[in-house]
């Protein structure tokens, strides 16, 4: 009894560290699949062997956990404490989530890069685009991000971290990710060019911002009810949003010549 009961906390452990939850990962992986162009598409389709982004959306929660990818754990997040800035922060020797999308995009932009190796960047890209703009993943290193902040979700006990990865979402919406996307996913091109202007680093400093208005509004023991799920959706529908069409963004200029020409990357890699 003991043994099983130790295997369940284990497993709740695990899934606190998730961001977005699987629907949220699913949304961002969506979104960005309907934004890629003709030439990207068929480049991110080669690469992922006919299998969609959303198919491999999730794949980089589990495979964290395994013996192979253990040394991926700490790129899912990059936590910055209240009242240090975001470049001072002292940087994770193991990695962070900006270091990892820097990474997979050298990976991916290297012409030299085996194909296998590749394939690898594209699923872990993926699925860090979408943790970056997670705001618990850009959260306090001192309660690791929102995990040891315990609050209450309508009388239940949980955490921050936890209500931020599915409930507030799940509770705003009952929707699939293809809904989810065909209700969000309608800014106008000249708000769409707005959302992918910047650098990771930019795009990353939002996010610790959204983290900080959560923080505030959010004290140890609250119990959060459908007042806090109606101010925190567009929150979150914003996050998922911009994660999409900002990993769109890279894909496009990393696959097609004709699209980089005219955008600017939000990163370059080193020559």
């Amino acid at each position: 009894m003991k043994r099983i009961i130790l295997t369940h906390l284990l497993v709740i452990t695990a899934i606190a560290a998730w961001a977005w939850g699987q629907k949220g990962h699913d949304v961002t992986a969506y979104i960005a699949e309907k934004h890629l162009t003709p030439v990207a598409k068929a480049a991110v389709d080669s690469l992922l062997q006919g299998k969609s982004m959303v198919y491999w959306a999730n794949w980089l929660d589990n495979a964290s956990h395994t013996r192979e990818y253990s040394y991926t754990k700490t790129w899912h997040y990059k936590n910055i404490d209240e009242g240090e800035r975001y470049e001072e922060a002292q940087a994770n020797p193991a990695g962070d989530a900006v270091t990892a999308i820097k990474a997979q995009i050298e990976t991916l932009s290297n012409p030299s890069t085996k194909p296998e190796d590749a394939t690898l960047a594209m699923k872990i890209l993926v699925h860090v685009v979408g943790d970056m703009h997670q705001p618990m993943h850009m959260g306090h290193a001192t309660d690791l991000g929102g995990n040891r902040t315990k609050i209450r979700f309508f009388n239940r006990d949980t955490n921050l971290h936890s209500v931020w990865d599915s409930s507030i979402a799940e509770s705003g919406h009952k929707w699939s990710y293809s809904e989810w996307q065909e209700q969000i996913d309608r800014l106008p091109k000249s708000a769409e060019a707005a959302v992918i202007t910047g650098s990771i680093d930019d795009w990353a400093k939002q996010t610790m911002k959204a983290a900080s208005v959560v923080y505030e509004r959010t004290h140890p023991g609250s119990n959060l009810s459908y007042n806090e799920v109606a101010y925190w959706t567009p929150l979150i529908e914003t996050q998922l949003l911009n994660g999409g069409l900002r990993l769109a963004h890279i894909l496009n200029g990393l696959f097609d010549s004709e699209y980089a020409a005219t955008h600017t990357a939000p990163y370059t890699p080193a020559k």
